[in-house]
């Protein structure tokens, strides 16, 4: 698996946890790398991932409610909603990031941690999100 492809994965499973857990996100994160010692590479690129989006939470969820249309953010699966929240994060602050690469990273998460619907939900509402609030980059 690819470096990139590993931390979006850890920054899937940390996303999850803190959307279930009450604790401190300081804590989750120790405790999950306390336990998976991957490369600092990998590590360092999920820790971007998961401090970005939870550093711009509101409005990525902002987005993702104004994209799916008949969902409450809360009704929505925990794994895909936290994979849209990440999805859409990389899709509006990661410039090193060509947007089609985040939608198929996206995807695939969905298709290895989700529903058998979950890969086409998450395909609609991130090729919406490009669509009307595309990076300057394209």
């Amino acid at each position: 698996m690819r470096k990139r492809t590993k931390s979006r994965e850890y920054a899937l499973q940390l996303l999850y946890q803190m959307d279930i857990r009450p604790d401190d996100p300081r804590q989750i994160l120790e405790e999950f790398w306390g336990l998976c010692g991957p490369l600092e590479d990998v590590k360092a690129f999920a820790n971007q991932l998961v401090t970005g989006t939870k550093d711009h939470l509101a409005a990525i969820d902002a987005l993702i409610t104004q994209h799916a249309a008949n969902w409450d953010l809360k009704r929505m699966a925990v794994i895909d909603r936290n994979i849209l929240r990440l999805g859409v994060y990389e899709l509006l602050h990661m410039n090193d990031v060509p947007p089609k690469v985040c939608i198929n990273e996206a995807i695939e998460l969905a298709k290895r941690f989700g529903d058998a619907e979950s890969s086409k939900f998450i395909n609609g509402i991130l090729d919406a999100v490009h669509k009307h609030h595309a990076r300057a980059d394209g």
